[in-house]
């Protein structure tokens, strides 16, 4: 008993004990659950054990994710039959169901987002070329299956990244906003601000759509949609910034 309770702690441990075999070169069988909790004593390790049951269950159901907030949240989400991500009941982070990139990115589509990263190894690599994504391809414009392009779109790049990066930093600030807000609602003597916090989540969730619509814009070739879309972009920027 204390040869299998040490070796299974150490497969629990390495993050190997759901394949895990028996120890004897010859022998293919499978220690169960059952064998498991009456040989491990330890409540540490046998909780390791069911995160690592957990996750081995998560992966294998294709209607079942997790929350990629970058925060950190242990939430399980259920895909629904669309292919977008609904709201964390926990973090309240809408998560992206299609591809590996850490939210939500509407209107932009997955095929925008040239950086995905294994959701087993976290190895990141670009979808365009499958080079590595660090150290040296870092972004698109790196990408060697696009340098032929790189040479003309170069201002045009440059352009819809700098009013991406603004409405990522602008929604950056409204968070911060509402979180202070948030800490001096306790206060005695201050009024309901939940109107001002409403206001911020509309602020974060109109930089959002903003940001990702400089993705879509910039990857759309199509003249006719395109200026439907400029205009729409320009009327929400306009009501954004005055809000």
């Amino acid at each position: 008993q204390p040869c299998w309770s040490e070796y299974l702690t150490t497969r629990i441990e390495q993050n190997m004990v759901v394949n895990c075999t028996c120890p004897i070169s010859e022998c293919c069988a499978q220690p169960t659950t059952a064998f498991i909790y009456s040989i491990v004593s330890s409540e540490e390790i046998i909780a390791k054990y069911e995160k690592a049951l957990l996750r081995r269950y998560v992966e294998c159901c294709s209607n079942l994710t997790w929350c990629t907030n970058p925060q950190g949240c242990d939430q399980i989400l259920l895909k629904d039959g669309l292919g977008y991500g609904a709201a964390c009941s926990k973090c309240s982070w809408i998560s992206c169901f299609n591809c590996s990139f850490p939210e939500a990115h509407y209107p932009a589509s997955c095929s925008h987002m040239s950086h995905m990263t294994c959701a087993k190894c976290s190895h990141g690599f670009c979808w365009r070329c499958l080079k590595p994504w660090r150290p040296n391809h870092k972004d698109y414009y790196n990408c060697s299956a696009m340098v032929s392009k790189a040479a003309w779109q170069e201002k045009r790049f440059q352009d819809y990244n700098e009013r991406c990066t603004f409405h990522h930093r602008a929604r950056e600030f409204a968070t911060s906003l509402r979180n202070s807000i948030s800490s001096i609602r306790g206060m005695p003597k201050i009024r309901n601000l939940t109107f001002v916090l409403d206001a911020c989540k509309v602020l974060e969730q109109a930089r959002k759509v903003l940001a990702y619509s400089c993705v879509y814009s910039y990857y759309n070739q199509d003249t006719e949609s395109m200026d439907i879309v400029e205009q729409q972009a320009e009327s929400l920027e306009l009501l954004t910034n005055t809000l």
